[in-house]
Parts: C-alpha cells; sequence; structure tokens
C-alpha cells in the first residue's frame, strides 16, 4: 500500500515500474507491503532512480506518508467523534476488512473501484489509498446522504461546524418545541426530551439557508449517527425496546470526513441493476442483501429524518409507507443477481457472502444459494473461492453451525460473456 500511494502521488504508474526495473510482481507486492524500516538501502535507490528524486528526499517522503497511514487522523478532518464505522448496522463488515482487502490487494488490479452496493461505506474508505477513482452506490436515502458527507471532495467551513454543534448542545431544554419527530418517536426509540432535540435540529438542518450543500450533509450525517448512538433498539429500527423510563443520553456530535481531495468520487443513490449498464470499473465490489430482511424498513427511522418529508406513521414501530423495496429480498433473487453480474463492465468482479441459508430462520435464509453465485460468476470469467469462519448477527431466532463468510472473486473474461 506505501509504494502504491507513492507512485499514485508522483503519477507513475506500477507497471511501468516494475517493467522499468525488472521487478516480478511478487517482489513489488513484498516491497509494497514492508514498513520502511524493513527497506534495503538498495530498494531506495530503485524508486529514487524511477521518480527522479535524491534517496534522502525519497526517505523523507514515504516517511511522511507511511505516517498518514499508520495514523487515519492524518487522513480524515478531526471534527468530531464519529468515524465512518462507528454505527450499527446489519451486515456490516469491520471485522472481516482488513481479511478482504487483502484479497481484493493481491489478487486484482486496477485505478477504477465500483462499491456496487455501499452500506456503511468501510469497504471504500479501507481501499481509498489504493485507487484513483471511486463510484458509490446505496439505495438507502440515509446511506447516500452520508457518503456524501465522509466522500465528496467539496469544500466546506470547519468554524462554521464547529460553531453549529455547540449551539445544538447548549440551548435551553425550554428551547426546544414539540415537533414531527417528537410527535412520533418521543417514548419510543427515544426519550421525550432527546426527540425534541433531534426534530429541533433536523428542522434548522432543513431550513438554515448558510449552509452549503456539503455543510448540510456533513450535519445531516452527524445527527444520524448521533442519534443512531443513544437509540432504543436492538441496533436496527424494525422495533424498540419496551422501557418506561428511557433516560435522556442524546448529544450531537460531529463526523470526521475523509480528505479525498485527490480522488475522483462519484457518489449514486440508483437501483443497482440499472446503473451497472452505465458504469465501466476495474474492480467491482458486490456484498447485496441475501435474505427478506429490507433495509430500508429496517432502517426506516433514519430514512424518515433523512428524507425529512414527514409521512404518516403507523403500526407498533412507526414506520411510514412501504417503499424502496429490494428485489435481493425476493424469491427472484437469483435471477436479479445473474442480471447484474451479466451487465457489469468491470475487469474483476468481488463477491463477499455467508453461508445463513441453512438458517432455521425464515427470514435470516438467503434468497441465492452458494452455488447459484458460483454458476452466475462463471459464466463471465474464472472465478476463485475464499473462506472465513465467522459469527453471525443474531437476532435472537437464527442458530447457524459452521458459520462462514466466503468472498468470491471473478477475472473476467470478456470473450466468455459474449458466450452467455
Amino acid at each position: 500500500m506505501l509504494l502504491d500511494k507513492y507512485l499514485t502521488q508522483n503519477g507513475i504508474d506500477k507497471n511501468l515500474l516494475c517493467n522499468k526495473l525488472n521487478l516480478s510482481n511478487s517482489s513489488y507486492r513484498n516491497l509494497n507491503n514492508k514498513n520502511l524500516d524493513k527497506w534495503r538501502i538498495e530498494d531506495f535507490n530503485l524508486i529514487s532512480k524511477v521518480v527522479g528524486k535524491d534517496r534522502i528526499e525519497v526517505i523523507k517522503d514515504l516517511e511522511k506518508l507511511q505516517s498518514s497511514l499508520l495514523d487515519p487522523s492524518l487522513n480524515s478532518f478531526n471534527l468530531g467523534k464519529y468515524n465512518i464505522e462507528n454505527r450499527r448496522y446489519i451486515g456490516n463488515k469491520s471485522k472481516l476488512i482488513d481479511w478482504i482487502t487483502d484479497l481484493i490487494e493481491k489478487n486484482t488490479e486496477g485505478k477504477v473501484f465500483f462499491d456496487v452496493f455501499g452500506g456503511t461505506g468501510i469497504v471504500t474508505k479501507s481501499v481509498l489509498d489504493n485507487y484513483e477513482k471511486f463510484i458509490i452506490n446505496d439505495f438507502l436515502y440515509s446511506n447516500y446522504i452520508i457518503y456524501n458527507a465522509f466522500f465528496s471532495n467539496e469544500s466546506f467551513s470547519i468554524d462554521k461546524l464547529k460553531e453549529t454543534e455547540y449551539r445544538f448542545n447548549n440551548l435551553s431544554n425550554y428551547a426546544y418545541e414539540d415537533n414531527y419527530f417528537y410527535e412520533n418517536y418521543a417514548d419510543k426509540f427515544f426519550s421525550r426530551l432527546d426527540a425534541k432535540k433531534i426534530g429541533y435540529i433536523r428542522n434548522i438542518i432543513n431550513n438554515d439557508q448558510n449552509f452549503n450543500k456539503k455543510e448540510r450533509d456533513i450535519l445531516l450525517a452527524s445527527l444520524l449517527y448521533s442519534m443512531d448512538k443513544v437509540a432504543n433498539t436492538v441496533g436496527h429500527y424494525d422495533a424498540y425496546r419496551k422501557n418506561n423510563n428511557i433516560k435522556d443520553r442524546f448529544i450531537f456530535s460531529l463526523i470526521n470526513p475523509l480528505k479525498t481531495f485527490d480522488k475522483e468520487i462519484s457518489i449514486f443513490r440508483e437501483d443497482a441493476n440499472k446503473l451497472v449498464k452505465r458504469i465501466k470499473a476495474d474492480i467491482a465490489f458486490i456484498d447485496p442483501p441475501y435474505n427478506s430482511r429490507q433495509y430500508s424498513r429496517f432502517y426506516h427511522v433514519l430514512e424518515n429524518v433523512t428524507k425529512w418529508d414527514k409521512p404518516k406513521l403507523s403500526g407498533v414501530a412507526m414506520k411510514p409507507p412501504v417503499e424502496n423495496i429490494s428485489e435481493y429480498s425476493k424469491v427472484k433473487a437469483p435471477y436479479i443477481f445473474d442480471d447484474l453480474i451479466n451487465n457489469l463492465d468491470a475487469r474483476y468482479i468481488v463477491v463477499t457472502y455467508n453461508n445463513t441459508y441453512t438458517s432455521k430462520s425464515n427470514s435470516s435464509k438467503n434468497k441465492i444459494t452458494h452455488e447459484q453465485i458460483i454458476n452466475t460468476l462463471n459464466k463471465v470469467g474464472t472465478t476463485r473461492i475464499f473462506e472465513k469462519p465467522y459469527k453471525f448477527f443474531n437476532a435472537g431466532k437464527s442458530v447457524l453451525q459452521e458459520h462462514k463468510e466466503y468472498v468470491f472473486i471473478t477475472k473476467v473474461d470478456k470473450n466468455a460473456r459474449t458466450k452467455i
């Protein structure tokens, strides 16, 4: 990663370097993964020759770059409390991310990374130093705003955001009026006072014309993260805990946007099967929903706050009218996945999968089997399979034995695709 980043900064292609120095791919990977204290003088001399700089200057550049990679705070704006991974989300890959990104790095190559079902955004964040261009997509409104807040490289005022954070947290409790959020979610997902605060803050973000788009997205994403931290739920919003004494715990804290000024970032909220017909990438990362749980229903509170069109809510969990339903959570999911892969223009396809289709819980059972994924991927290229034992998210009914997480990496053969 260190050498990759350094070459990118100096406008040098990895393949050109390897050819010029007669360096094998395995030797390059070994050097790329080494800490600087393991480099030899000969290694520095080789890089110095290619970039056209003095060896001492190269060493100083690499030391500075390594420090930024070892300290993530140097790659983000240290505004507040929340990094992109600091949220509760089913299917979250945070505990598997090192394994997944290591497989991607060792088994693919290219400059354009397409995160087809972005989810929390943790995968894109973890490979941000490895590529020049990123496309990230998800069908949830809340995730779309979160991506804009963390990844987009539009300008914003740090002072304005910090002043707003202070203002949100230092009003008298008597300043908070009854509002839509309070009327629907108080004494359910949040305490009465916390619900008033959240609705009040959401109205300000919506109505204050002093914020530009990036600032508004950062404030809204910060509200979503701050809400999620204290919500009276089990990790999603399909139900709330029965609690007659919900404590006031809400504190508005800012997120830490990522520094992406040297990257080309494209963010979408679209049907993935339609979007792939317009996108070309080197690596496409795919982690779709596999079971019958609809993310738009699981995270309806966050979705409602994000959209803020204030629909009439119903049911015990106070859900809005049904919309934004994923076809990947229905019985025809294998055909939808097949259509996605057949229309995807990428050199490598990386798919993550867990074997929950053996679960006793109907809602946890996968709509696409292991074999169906392999069959679809093998239509467009050669697929390698990697597996790792993993403890699956359990909401109380699912009993999974010998659960594993899989990563399928397909090297696409365009000739194979034309035969479909």
